[in-house]
């Protein structure tokens, strides 16, 4: 079976909300009561049956109007301390997205104001939306493979010498049925291979396949020897930076660096920024460390005004790592706060 040809713009990432949203004349997403709906429908949320019935009115006037005030009042009422926890911090998250008004204002604030008080789930979904909307009218299947490691983490192995990226929510799912299983029949487990072993690792031939699965996140990257898969990356992290910042920029994956007078640089998650800083100092890196860099890319300003002047004419240097247990949790946000800006990303307009 080939890949369709028709050129028309596809569908992707309907779990991420975007459709709820609507789009400001500035290009992002306004919140809407049918937004916030969709998230009192997330199973953290809906009432369970034991709730108290302070809980139940408060969900039930919530979904009456989305956009009614929660006070603490309401919140210390709830006899369950999980639920107050849980509802303190949606109150806290609605009423960034609402004063803020659109989800890239409200992520641009939470990200500008120094201490971050939200629970990852709610900052990756945030970015889920975000990405969502800066890759609209992608084509790629590549690009939106490699945009998944922005909002959910990955788990790296290597086959045949290639790195291989797998959602790592998935694989720790397959881990446990395959632990439920060894109880069962230890033999069937002994043949079922490794978690992921049954993924699909995307290539040419099955790319087109990712338009129906999107959501699932079953499809593996092959970032180590897929050129598609890293260029597709770098195009993520272009689109992603120009999207929240205004600033156009190009990014390219390079195999090493090769710049002796380097000014900058962006780990794109804690270890890339934790070896960065030890290139940085000077410090001789060890090869688990050397290993740990899954993938480097550079990055240069189209308006070179925009930089700082240390950096003018200079490229920025961004390192994506994995911890030693080969986990890949992107930090999106190091790009809004990292790169080296005359002026910092403004909640509401742009620079050109």
């Amino acid at each position: 079976m080939t890949s369709p040809t028709a050129d028309l713009t596809r569908e992707f990432w309907v779990s991420s909300g975007h459709h709820l949203a609507r789009r400001t004349p500035q290009g992002r997403l306004a919140v809407t009561p049918e937004l916030l709906l969709a998230y009192l429908a997330r199973p953290e949320l809906a009432p369970p049956e034991e709730a108290c019935d302070a809980e139940r009115a408060l969900y039930a006037a919530l979904r009456a109007d989305p956009l009614r005030a929660i006070t603490k009042d309401d919140i210390a009422a709830m006899v369950d301390a999980d639920a107050r926890e849980n509802w303190d911090y949606f109150r806290r998250y609605r009423d960034l997205l609402v004063s803020a008004g659109t989800i890239e204002d409200a992520y641009i604030a939470l990200f500008s104001g120094g201490r971050v008080d939200l629970p990852p789930l709610f900052i990756d979904q945030m970015t889920h939306i975000i990405l969502r909307n800066a890759l609209d009218g992608c084509t790629d299947p590549y690009v939106l493979r490699a945009g998944e490691l922005f909002y959910r983490a990955q788990k790296a192995s290597l086959r045949d010498g290639a790195l291989l990226l797998a959602d790592l929510e998935l694989i720790e799912e397959q881990a446990r049925d395959r632990e439920a299983l060894r109880h069962v029949s230890p033999l069937t487990m002994m043949l079922g291979g490794e978690p992921g072993d049954d993924l699909d690792v995307m290539d040419d031939a099955n790319a087109w396949t990712y338009w129906s699965r999107s959501d699932a996140n079953s499809m593996v990257l092959n970032l180590g020897t897929n050129p598609a898969a890293r260029a597709g990356l770098a195009r993520v992290i272009a689109a992603w930076a120009e999207h929240l910042t205004g600033a156009r920029v190009s990014v390219e994956p390079v195999a090493k660096m090769e710049d002796r007078d380097w000014r900058w640089f962006v780990g794109l998650d804690a270890e890339g920024t934790r070896i960065g800083n030890a290139i940085w100092s000077g410090e001789a890196l060890p090869p688990e460390d050397v290993s740990a860099v899954v993938a480097l890319f550079r990055l240069e300003f189209a308006n070179q005004s925009l930089v700082r002047e240390k950096v003018r004419g200079k490229p920025v240097w961004l390192l994506l790592g994995m911890t030693p247990d080969k986990v890949i949790r992107m930090k999106p946000q190091n790009l809004l706060v990292g790169l080296p800006l005359v002026t910092a990303p403004a909640a509401r307009g742009s620079v050109q």
